[in-house]
């Protein structure tokens, strides 16, 4: 049977799945996880240990129609200075509760429009966040960089305080696409602001573009791949762009009928595939690319790779804390949430508690799930030995686990004994497999197309 036909059939083209950057995904978060919990949570991380931390800035100089994060447009710096005082309030309340020697293995600022700050900002937040936990030896500071929202001042401030990563949002080079997108960057701005990250001798760059996009074509996505190749990024995420307008409001400016078919989404993910494998990076899990040296492609070869809110990641820390409004933590025990409005997480952190408003509190079958869901994410297999050794899973419930998906899959994957991996034909489909062990009720939640 021809492959994209046996995918068909399998749901590639018509199923709405998770993205699985967590399990259980948010839209099953509960209130189950508040404040006191959270800070209970936090007191209970080791001393001595690492963690990561996530710092939320929702703000945007423009709302582009084609993001569906958590952000507000905003003109004036009004709003950003009030909400830097809440972080540094919400940040000082970390530190009362946080065991005494932790330090940080990751930080990541993202939005939002982190480098919508001042550089005096800039300085300040990284000096309040370096007084709550230092680095650790060979910690990574990464920042989401708009081209069109960045200069050399602020480039100094961020190099001053350590970030030795960046992130680039690209979505597409292409006039046409960027205007229905909402979305102006020419490829010089973006050449310009790369060269001058690395002019602050900052070499790790990350870059994300789009496919799924409206009018765009296997020639546009060519072009724009070509012309990203150029920049030589360290690492690229080739997202698929989730058109949800009925839960991000401004998609609705994006004309559907200009997105391509969901077959002609598989064809333009394929084609910006083979470019970054022509050009001789590494392919890392579902929708990411490496240069062989860059930490993702080691950390995977050596069957190290993660999965978290970010996407993939080699960060091995237990604890990922984030702060700002909507940011979500994660915990052994299990995920909290801050409150998702500005104005709710600003009045919580003045009333002096943090603004945790929902979470999930981990069962042993989600670490089960949730691991195996992992490994499928970023291994395209199971290991069951780790399951039966670090998981309260029998060898019985686990042939019985394996069995009921390879029935839903015939012929697609491969099995011996309770090991089972995905080949590279398959690979689309992972995001279904993975599903086929979510033991909640997707039905309500939204998630996007599978391609």
């Amino acid at each position: 049977m021809e492959t994209k036909t046996q995918l068909a059939k399998l749901g590639l083209f018509d199923a709405k799945v998770p993205r699985y950057t967590s399990y259980p995904t948010a839209p099953h978060f509960s209130g189950n996880v508040d404040a006191t919990k959270f800070s209970q949570w936090i007191k209970e991380i080791e001393s001595d240990s690492e963690i990561s931390l996530y710092v939320h800035v929702p703000f945007c100089r423009r709302l582009c129609w084609f993001c569906a994060c958590r952000t507000q447009g905003t003109q004036s710096d009004s709003p950003v200075i009030a909400y830097m005082e809440t972080l540094k309030s919400e940040l000082a309340l970390l530190k009362s509760v946080l065991p005494r020697g932790v330090k940080l293995s990751r930080l990541h600022w993202g939005g939002g429009t982190p480098t919508l700050l001042s550089p005096s900002m800039m300085s300040d937040l990284a000096g309040t966040i370096a007084d709550v936990a230092p680095f650790a030896e060979g910690a990574e500071f990464s920042v989401e960089i708009d081209p069109n929202e960045i200069d050399d001042a602020r480039l100094t401030a961020l190099a001053a305080a350590g970030m030795n990563r960046a992130s680039i949002g690209v979505q597409d080079f292409d006039d046409e696409i960027q205007r229905t997108i909402g979305r102006l960057q020419g490829y010089d701005v973006t050449r310009d602001a790369i060269d001058a990250i690395r002019a602050h001798g900052i070499d790790s760059i990350n870059a994300d573009i789009l496919f799924g996009l409206p009018h765009q074509s296997r020639e546009k996505i060519t072009e724009s791949v070509q012309k990203l190749l150029s920049l030589n990024p360290s690492r690229v995420a080739l997202y698929g762009y989730a058109h949800v307008p009925w839960m991000a409001k401004r998609q609705q400016m994006i004309p559907s009928d200009a997105l391509p078919t969901p077959q002609e989404r598989l064809e333009l993910f394929e084609t910006a595939r083979n470019l970054f494998l022509w050009d001789n990076y590494v392919e890392i899990g579902i929708d990411h690319f490496a240069i062989p040296e860059d930490s993702l492609a080691v950390a995977q070869k050596a069957g190290k790779l993660r999965r978290n809110f970010q996407g993939y990641t080699d960060d091995r820390s237990q604890v990922l804390i984030g702060v700002g409004a909507s940011s979500i933590s994660r915990f052994p025990q299990g995920y909290a949430q801050n409150h998702p409005s500005t104005g709710a997480h600003t009045a919580a952190i003045r009333d002096g508690h943090f603004s945790t408003a929902r979470g999930h509190v981990f069962s042993a079958d989600d670490k089960l799930r949730g691991r195996i869901i992992e490994m499928l994410m970023c291994d395209f297999a199971i290991d069951s030995e780790e399951l039966l050794e670090c998981y309260d899973v029998s060898r019985e419930q686990l042939e019985n686990m394996l069995d009921k998906v390879e029935t839903t899959f015939p012929g697609i994957l491969n099995r011996k004994g309770l090991d089972i991996s995905i080949p590279p034909k398959a690979r689309p489909l992972t995001r279904i497999i993975a599903r086929s062990f979510d033991a909640y009720d997707l039905s309500k939640a939204g998630h996007s197309s599978a391609i």
